[in-house]
């Protein structure tokens, strides 16, 4: 009977996702693909592209906390694919470009701690870049999330965290696209330095944690409801950071292993001893970060989003390549009835392209 009741509070939030959100997120993404389009510059237009055509599930994904404050989700959604984008299209920028550096990495990353600080100025961001003239691009993406900001009561009350989130954001995309001799070693150092934030975890897992935007939009969803204490803030990210946000990325590496390989790119679960360690090491984030929902508001909702995780990262084709489907398996075991049943959502979904 449980399990009855737990299914129909996933469908609460779940068919109101994919019915009501994914279509104005496509709105969204549809409106600065054509954006995207017009950037003067050749290579800048195509890495704008392609970060929207080939990683539009980040948005997607981001997005079902546009639900968390439903009165507030059209404004939620316009934030969360605006920064998102940023994030997409700057990492393109940091992977697939040659005759970057690292001065260049910070520089571009400006950009996406301007998205949520209006005290931050507007700046050249490709000052350092090899490529420069994106036609407003950057600065139209910075601009609408900031609008979108101020609209929500509790903007204030959260911003220094954002900001504190978004700087270790930015380090890691610095370190990590630093060459391929030193980055190591820079992020083992740079991990060192944060034990107090994420204590008992890897550098790898902390640097995974990192590179979510999970926890700023959820922080943007609570902001949006109306003031935030501290203790509500504190309260939550000691779930999101780094369990929650830590198994976002690290199955985003998981079912990127592969790919990374192939292009020399860093991947973080490569850093398990083995592929049943990795599968130990997701296994605890998501263990650690069902364990911690139960002490926010609305468990049922953060527990979707967990699951709904698994479901969405399990399902690409790549999750099961390299002998990775019974393990791929034994995670979506792991999430329960909810996660086996959203998985095949999922499926479906991807079969008819809309993820």
């Amino acid at each position: 009977m449980s399990s009855i009741v737990e299914r129909s509070k996933d469908h609460a939030i779940i068919l109101p996702f994919v019915l009501r959100v994914f279509p104005q997120v496509e709105k969204e993404l549809a409106a600065w693909r054509r954006r995207a389009a017009t950037i003067p510059n050749a290579e800048l237009r195509k890495q704008a592209l392609a970060s929207i055509e080939t990683k539009r599930f980040h948005c997607q994904g981001g997005s079902i906390y546009a639900l968390y404050t439903p009165e507030k989700s059209e404004e939620l959604i316009r934030f969360i694919v605006a920064v998102q984008t940023i994030s997409d299209y700057l990492d393109n920028l940091c992977d697939r470009v040659a005759g970057t550096s690292e001065k260049s990495f910070r520089t571009l990353h400006n950009a996406i701690l301007a998205a949520v600080n209006l005290a931050e100025p507007f700046q050249n961001w490709y000052c350092d870049y090899p490529y420069h003239d994106d036609g407003g691009y950057l600065d139209q993406l910075v601009q609408v999330s900031r609008q979108a900001l101020i609209t929500m009561p509790g903007y204030q009350d959260i911003c220094a965290k954002m900001i504190s989130l978004l700087q270790l954001y930015t380090d890691l995309q610095v370190y990590k696209h630093i060459p391929e001799q030193d980055r190591q070693e820079m992020l083992i150092h740079w991990s060192d330095q944060h034990q107090d934030v994420a204590p008992d975890v890897y550098w790898w897992e902390f640097s995974a944690a990192c590179g979510s935007t999970l926890a700023v939009f959820f922080l943007a969803a609570m902001a949006a409801r109306g003031p935030v204490k501290d203790e509500e803030i504190e309260e939550s990210l000691s779930c999101y950071f780094p369990w929650l946000c830590g198994l976002h990325i690290l199955l985003d590496y998981y079912i990127d292993l592969d790919e990374d390989q192939e292009h020399h790119d860093l991947n973080f679960v490569a850093f398990y001893p083995s592929l049943l360690v990795a599968e130990r090491g997701l296994h605890r984030f998501m263990s650690e970060a069902m364990k911690r929902i139960a002490d926010l508001p609305r468990p049922i909702f953060h527990r979707t989003v967990i699951v709904g995780m698994l479901a969405l990262y399990l399902s690409d084709p790549k999750a099961s390549l390299s002998g990775r489907s019974k393990i791929s398996q034994q995670l979506l075991r792991y999430g329960g009835t909810e996660a086996i049943w959203l998985h095949r959502v999922c499926l479906l979904l991807r079969n008819r392209g809309k993820i």
